[in-house]
């Protein structure tokens, strides 16, 4: 009776939980009570929803006794039990952890809200769901003008560049890890580590940095302990990688095929080809030789030990590649202070076989209150050591370029295969890849800083940090003795070399806050030296009884030994300050200056001063806008206006260099050329060594600045569900320092650094983003972003206008993009001897010959013909980013692109011409689609020749195509286990992942290679697949 009674209760309540109601409300914000638009209103555990309308309102039909969700950008969310009410009124908090998010900018933090200058954030999140150990690359199109640019190599090295182009030297940008400067090494860098990255894109947000910020600054800070209980991370992946296509080069018949229609285009002897390939051919029915067999020899060599092969070289130095990362993070934090510890390991054997990076990595980060919040210490430290196997040099190009009807090896195996009579002196990709797998560097680098805050009164802050970066860098190359064909050398040899790089950076800096009515001030005072000092060691044996790793160290090298060593260093003094002002949260600005000091330049330019203004007008607090602040969440104008420095040069750049060098040979008898000289004139002994000038001082070098103008405009609707931001900007850097070629008649030690040249970059950049959830709970983030530069050089001195491009007299590189192309331009092929002969006169055309524009119209084709034909810089680069989720799945994707950019599709020497490259190399199969007036008359791809007459090896739009991309760069599925699983395995989080990268490319029909990222003989850039998890306890 009692269970019967329990039935029809539970039945009863059922029945009452499944009844539904209409209910409708208004919400608005708590703050200032006004309608929010776009409030996401759904029913807990259900997929039943709706959002409000213009003024706030919404209805949809909820359980009885159901519960109601209410989630909106930027706001905290409420839940709501329904309790059979029609009507529910809500009110929403604005999100104070997105009011106040503070970010790192310069030596402080600052509000986000109160930025003026160029800068962007970083979505850490986003960048992680690329499975990449470098963390910069992770940011290929994420950042509106920065470029990223990388090949395949395991190592994920990548070059960086912001707002285009702005030196002839290094271009590279400044890198602040947790205050200390670098610019290099970030895929050292463990990305798990990161907490948070900011890029400061114009000089007025870069200036504090002053001498090193001309080519922009990215803060990277790391992870601390935060307040609660132990938490646990530990995160695991596994990749692999394979290239998805390659150049397709000729098999050993179609090479035989090749070779005799150049042949008989150029009206040779086919069967006089020195490999023993022997053609039968006959006159065919319109008069074309045809040809009807091919014979190899059954041995390739007198010796008979290779027998004709059909190798396909590259898949014999490529592989499948796997990578695989484990991280474990242990933190905590209390009132006192907080840790945060991790170790770290990675893994990435490569897609050419032997090549190997790895890294092992632990972090240290600590902060500690040593007296109440008066006195506070800290550090934060991190312990790498990386080590990496490099392809052997150009091993793709050997690759694809190698004959395909030589062997791997011998027949019997004990050798390597290699070249016969007929063929060069190409050596067995193989062999270079399997004598390469022990030539692997080491790299220990300790980097970090501890520091000292004292906050004697509140909101002043004295800070003294000390920051150490020091690497200890060892490499040894072993160099085997082989026989490979007609190939053989006996040498053996062990070279090591090992260096020491120490920099440390000591900054002192004074912060004080304060507010005066609705006038609010931050301030702050600084000072900073800097050191680097490189030590480098170099030795050399050669003679090894052995030629084994554990064998070939220099001191049992019986033969030739030599040791070299080098040091160098200099030093930077820093002073620098800022005032940052806001009135009634509406009218921001701020004053920079920084005063720097550098021992590479001489006594009378040794100082240069870099100032910088920012102003701002959040034009959204004005009382004429308060209509608008129903929707209409920020508007932002921004302007700013800096100068930052640059003096990347040699540390001994003012001075005058002379060296002592033997020349050829041991500095004995034997030498040939060189400083060593017989003064005794006895004919016995070691010569003594006198010295030659390698360089020419210049004491008045002097720094080279860049001014840079930004005018910039950041949005906000339906509070921060539509954003993003709209920037312009000038850069123009004048003294740029540059050291170019020397005429030979200045004589030999002519080398000198100069100032002098100078250059711009403009363009815009925007960020468009829209974020939210559906009706049905689907939360989405949504976000592109496009920018477009332009380059020109403005200024070259007299002496070296002609050292950068152009014909040598009158048409050089200024007011064009640095390293513009400049070569003919390539108009179509003959295609009948009636345009042969209406054709200017040009030596060697004929018949399926380029033909060459006569653009100075003398009826000649000469050099005076070459003009621009190329800007390798794209006009647009855009990146799409979308983000969605799905009660416990996830998906991301990533979209990069460049559009309009040229690039020098160099492997068209070879996949297009028997004649422009070397002769008795492999070629590409789009040499069986060349031009042919019997059997393939329309073609476009020069006919087949055995002599370059037409000298078709000259640089001409033949060789410049279309670079433009669009790449799926990473798509990532996750799925979060639920709580009520994860905490029976006593876990907190529990996430399960697979990703894959650079999934497909669209790229331009103009372009014939395989990837226009890519387009010479880099290493290949591959399709990955990832798959791992990340746990929390």
């Amino acid at each position: 009776m009692k269970n019967f009674i329990a039935l029809i209760f539970l039945i009863m309540g059922s029945a009452l939980n499944a009844q539904i109601i209409s209910v409708q409300g208004n919400v608005k914000s708590a703050n200032d009570g006004e309608p929010l638009i776009g409030v996401n209103v759904v029913v807990q555990g259900d997929a039943v929803g709706t959002i409000t309308d213009f003024d706030g309102n919404y209805t949809l039909n909820a359980p009885l006794n159901g519960t109601l969700v209410f989630s909106y950008i930027g706001y905290d969310d409420q839940v709501i039990k329904v309790e059979n009410r029609k009507t529910i009124n809500v009110e929403l908090k604005e999100s104070s952890l997105l009011l106040d998010e503070i970010i790192a900018v310069g030596y402080r933090t600052e509000r986000k809200a109160d930025l003026t200058g160029a800068v962007s954030i970083v979505k850490v999140d986003d960048m992680m769901s690329e499975s990449e150990n470098n963390p910069m690359k992770a940011l290929q199109g994420r950042i509106p003008g920065m470029q990223v640019s990388a090949d395949g190599n395991p190592s994920g090295a990548a070059t960086i560049r912001i707002r285009g182009i702005g030196t002839l030297n290094n271009n590279d940008p400044l890198y602040i890890i947790d205050g200390v400067p670098t610019t290099s090494g970030m895929h050292e860098l463990n990305s798990n580590d990161i907490e948070s990255i900011q890029v400061l894109r114009d000089a007025s947000a870069a200036s504090i940095y002053g001498s090193r910020a001309a080519n922009g600054v990215i803060i990277v800070t790391t992870k601390k302990g935060k307040k609660g209980k132990i938490n646990v991370d530990f995160s695991s992946y596994l990749t692999l990688s394979k290239y998805t296509s390659k150049i397709d080069v000729l098999g050993s018949k179609d090479y035989a095929k090749a070779l005799w229609k150049a042949s008989i285009n150029s009206g040779i002897n086919p069967n006089s080809n020195n490999l023993g390939i022997i053609y039968k051919d006959e006159l065919g029915v319109q008069g074309n030789r045809e040809l009807k067999n091919i014979w190899f020899p059954e041995y390739l060599d007198s010796e008979k030990t290779m027998k004709p092969a059909n190798t396909d070289w590259f898949d014999e130095v490529t592989q499948t590649g796997m990578a695989q990362s484990h991280n474990l993070a242990v933190s905590n934090g209390t009132e006192k202070g907080n840790y945060f510890f991790s170790l770290g390991y990675y893994d990435n054997n490569g897609l050419v076989k032997n090549t190997n990076f790895n890294r092992i990595s632990a972090r240290i980060n600590t902060d500690y209150k040593l007296i109440d919040d008066i006195v506070t210490i800290g550090e934060n430290f991190t312990l790498n050591r990386t080590s990496e196997v490099l392809q052997p040099y150009q091993i793709v190009e050997a690759a694809l370029i190698a004959v395909p009807f030589i062997p791997v090896r011998t027949e019997d195996g004990s050798n390597w295969g290699g070249p016969i009579g007929g063929l060069p002196d190409r050596q067995n990709p193989a062999r270079l890849v399997d004598d390469n797998k022990y030539n692997r560097y080491r790299h220990w680098r300790l980097f970090g800083n501890t520091y000292l805050n004292i906050e004697p009164i509140k909101k002043l802050n004295i800070r003294s940090s000390f920051g150490l970066d020091y690497s200890n860098f060892y490499k040894r190359s072993l160099t085997y003795s082989y026989t490979s064909g007609y190939l053989e050398s006996d040498k053996t040899q062990s070279y090591i070399e090992q260096a020491h790089w120490t920099k440390w950076t000591w900054t002192n800096t004074a912060t004080y806050d304060f507010e005066i009515g609705n006038n609010r001030f931050e301030t702050l005072l600084g000072m900073e030296m800097f050191r680097q000092e490189d030590i480098n060691f170099s030795s050399s044996s050669e003679g090894f009884a052995l030629e084994t790793p554990d064998y070939m160290w220099p001191d049992l090298g019986t033969g030739k030994s030599v040791g070299t060593g080098s040091s160098t260093g200099y030093s930077l003094m820093s002073y620098f300050g800022k005032i940052s002002y806001a009135y009634d949260n509406k009218y921001l600005a701020s004053v920079t200056l920084r005063h720097d000091g550098s021992s590479r330049f001489g006594k009378n330019n040794r100082w240069g001063t870099f100032p910088a203004f920012n102003l701002g007008w959040k034009i959204n607090e004005e009382s004429f806008m308060s209509n608008t602040r129903s929707w209409l969440t920020d508007l932002k104008l921004r302007f700013g206006w800096g100068q930052t420095g640059n003096q990347e040069i040699a540390n001994t750049a003012i001075y005058d260099i002379y060296v002592s060098d033997y020349g050829k040979g041991d500095p004995t008898w034997d030498a040939v050329w060189g400083t060593g000289y017989d003064l005794n004139g006895t004919g016995s002994g070691v010569l003594p060594s006198g010295f030659k000038r390698a360089q020419l001082a210049n004491p008045n070098l002097k720094w080279e600045t860049t001014t840079q103008t930004n005018l910039g405009l950041d949005f906000g609707l339906f509070n921060h569900a539509l954003y993003g931001s709209a920037e312009y900007y000038i850069k123009k850097t004048k003294d740029i320092l540059y050291s170019p070629g020397y005429a030979a008649i200045k004589g030999e030690g002519a080398n000198k650094w100069y100032n002098g040249a100078s250059m711009e970059n403009k363009g815009f950049e925007f960020t468009l983003g829209y974020r939210g959830t559906t009706v049905f709970g689907m939360s989405y983030d949504i976000t592109g972003n496009l920018s477009t530069n332009s380059n020109k050089v403005t200024h070259l001195p007299e002496s070296v206008k002609n050292s950068y491009g152009g014909n040598g007299t009158y048409d050089n590189i200024l007011g064009r993009p640095l390293n513009s192309f400049y070569g003919y331009v390539a108009d179509g092929i003959f295609k009948s001897q009636e345009e042969v002969d209406e054709h200017v006169k040009q030596s060697g055309k004929g018949l399926g010959r380029i033909r060459y524009r006569d653009l100075n119209n003398d009826g000649v084709i000469n050099d005076q013909d070459r003009t621009w034909i190329g800007n390798p810089y794209p006009d647009l680069s855009y990146g799409i980013n979308i983000n969605l989720g799905y009660k416990d799945f996830d998906l991301a994707m990533y979209f990069q692109g460049l559009q309009n950019v040229d690039v020098i599709n160099t492997v068209k020497y070879t996949t297009d011409f028997w004649s422009v490259s070397d002769t008795r190399s492999n070629k590409g199969r789009r040499l069986l689609k060349a031009w042919d007036p019997i059997t393939n008359p329309k073609s476009d791809i020069p006919a087949l020749a055995y002599k370059d007459d037409n000298e078709e090896s000259r640089f001409s739009t033949y060789y410049v195509e279309n670079g433009s991309f669009l790449k799926l760069r990473n798509v990532q599925l996750g799925y979060t286990v639920p709580q009520a699983l994860t905490q029976k395995a006593k876990l907190s989080r529990l996430r399960l992942y697979v990703s894959a990268q650079n999934l497909f490319t669209i790229k331009s029909k103009n372009f014939t290679g395989v990837d226009p990222e890519n387009p010479a003989w880099g290493y290949p850039i591959p399709l990955t697949v990832t798959f791992g998890l990340n746990v929390s306890f």
